[in-house]
């Protein structure tokens, strides 16, 4: 029984959190490096590489010139949110943004994270376009999470100019929800 508890304890410990957060970035790390730099061996060095491509070309299902578009065209309607899809995503949307942005650092099993999302972006849409909201999922971008110092989901961070101006842990109410993005607006 208290090796079960210890166990349970164990996994669910916020150090336990971080470090699968610290491997999920360091293997996708390495598959990144392995996929940016797989290049087909010259024809000279084995039978099997000559019948997949020629010497020099690399795998073109590989290359970062094929992947898919980042959003769809735009549509009159402006958007409340967007999903951050990599690195450079985050800097030119977010870093870079004319307008404040809220970030929610969010999960897919966090059940929290699930009725914080729509709350905050019926608070940033009650702003008619004069703030911006990023949702970026933990899981998929741990090299993010890591940075900004999240442990723990749901995180909200405000950003204005590139720069953190407040964040906060956990679920608000609608009025403390309201509140958090008029004072990033300035209202």
């Amino acid at each position: 029984m208290k090796l079960h508890l210890f166990i349970s304890l164990l996994f669910s410990s916020p150090i336990y959190v971080s470090f699968q957060m610290a491997h999920r970035l360091l293997v996708r790390r390495i598959w990144t490096l392995s996929v940016k730099d797989l290049r087909c061996l010259p024809a000279s060095t084995s039978s099997f590489s000559t019948s997949l491509c020629s010497s020099t070309t690399p795998l073109s299902f590989l290359s970062p010139k094929h992947t898919l578009p980042r959003s769809l065209p735009h549509t009159s309607r402006r958007e409340v949110s967007f999903n951050v899809q990599d690195h450079e995503d985050f800097t030119e949307r977010v870093i870079n943004s004319e307008l404040p942005v809220l970030i929610d650092f969010h999960a897919q099993w966090c059940g929290p994270c699930k009725i914080l999302g729509p709350r905050l972006e019926k608070a940033v849409a009650k702003q008619k376009g004069k703030v911006a909201m990023a949702k970026v999922d933990i899981d998929d971008h741990t090299d993010l999470a890591i940075e900004y110092g999240v442990s723990a989901v749901p995180t909200v961070i405000a950003m204005r100019g590139g720069d953190v101006i407040d964040q906060f842990v956990g679920i608000k109410d609608d009025e403390a929800l309201d509140s958090f993005v008029s004072k990033l607006v300035g209202q």
